[in-house]
């Protein structure tokens, strides 16, 4: 199962290395980075179907927000699970995001187990070796 973690904060993606470590470890996830929304864009056209399975992004980046890559993403690829991650839990954001079809709506500071149980669950029975 590939995930794409889409923050434009680099030392995300060593938290992430990190906390997926055994899972990556085991061949369940493969993870994947992009540090703009543009950039996971780009990296969704390269392969035709796109191989990622889920998208975890951060809603306030530059140029393409999270929420628009949300939107893009649910138009152009309605199959990949999204869910929105943020250091602001505000009302307006989490009912425009969960309006436009995210999964789930994180809080920074990430707590990665419920990320786990609701990613994770939810996963293809052949990512997860069954």
């Amino acid at each position: 199962m590939k995930i794409m973690i889409v923050d434009d904060e680099r030392d995300v993606e060593i938290l992430f290395r990190q906390q997926f470590r055994k899972e990556v470890k085991d061949g369940r996830v493969e993870l994947c980075y992009a540090f703009s929304g543009e950039e996971a864009l780009d990296y969704l056209q390269t392969v035709n179907p796109p191989d990622v399975v889920c998208i975890l992004s951060d809603i306030n980046m530059p140029g393409i927000t999270g929420l628009d890559l949300l939107k893009a993403v649910k138009e152009k690829y309605p199959g990949i699970r999204v869910s929105m991650i943020t250091a602001y839990g505000d009302e307006l954001n989490f009912k425009t995001a969960m309006s436009a079809g995210a999964e789930h709506y994180f809080t920074k500071p990430i707590d990665f187990d419920q990320v786990k149980r609701n990613v994770l669950i939810l996963a293809p029975a052949t990512a997860q070796g069954s």
